[in-house]
This record gives C-alpha cells, structure tokens and sequence, in this order.
C-alpha cells in the first residue's frame, strides 16, 4: 500500500527520535535537556527521567527572552535562550545535563543553543 510523502516523513521522524532515545538518560543529578525547534520558536527544557519531571525549562515565547532578544529564529537568539536555561538549572544546583538535540541534527540554532549552555556554565 502507497504512503503518502507527509506520514513517510513522520515515521521517519519518529525512527531518529527512538533511536537517540535509547541512548540518552537524564536524572536528577544529571537531568537530559530536551529541544524542540518549531519554524518560529525553540523550547527547551531539562527532564529527570527517573521522576518523569521537568526540573526547568525556557522557550522563545516567554518575556525575559523577548525583552533580551529581538529575533527569535536566529542563531545568536537561540544562543542567550540557552544562557537562559543554564542560568534556571544552576539556580537548582544541576551543573552536568545530557543534550538531547531530538530528531535535529547538530548545526546551526540546536549547536547554537549547545554553546549557550556550555557559556552559561553547565558542563556536557
């Protein structure tokens, strides 16, 4: 039976996301920083896998990061949204994280987003 090219592309998808999955696992001492990146906005946010809890998260939606940043899709934007979150965690005492980049590959906002963590002194 014939698929259509959008439900191909989901499954595709959905294959990358399981396969780093299976690698990465995030705890309390050591929570995993998920990244969604939608066309217009990034969200973050650090998840305690063992618990099933979000510890902190930040997004391009949100008004610190607006009144900091004028853009929100570029890459020096994505850079100080990862500041941001690095700032929340250190705050709850969480120094190391795994990076989580998701189905992204890592290049452009998702490394930009990496660097900002690492700037704002968390360590992966």
């Amino acid at each position: 039976m014939l698929k259509d090219k959008s439900q191909v592309k989901t499954e595709k998808k959905i294959r990358i996301r399981k396969r780093i999955r299976k690698k990465i696992r995030g705890a309390e001492a050591r929570p995993r920083v998920h990244v969604f990146k939608s066309n217009r906005y990034l969200y973050a946010q650090a998840v305690d896998d063992d618990r099933r809890a979000v510890l902190a998260a930040a997004s391009s939606l949100e008004k610190t990061f607006k009144e900091k940043a004028k853009n929100t899709k570029n890459r020096e934007a994505c850079g100080l949204l990862g500041e941001i979150l690095a700032q929340r965690l250190l705050a709850k005492n969480v120094k190391t994280i795994v990076f989580d980049r998701g189905r992204y590959p890592y290049h452009g906002r998702i490394k930009a987003l990496a660097e900002g963590l690492r700037k704002g002194g968390l360590v992966f």
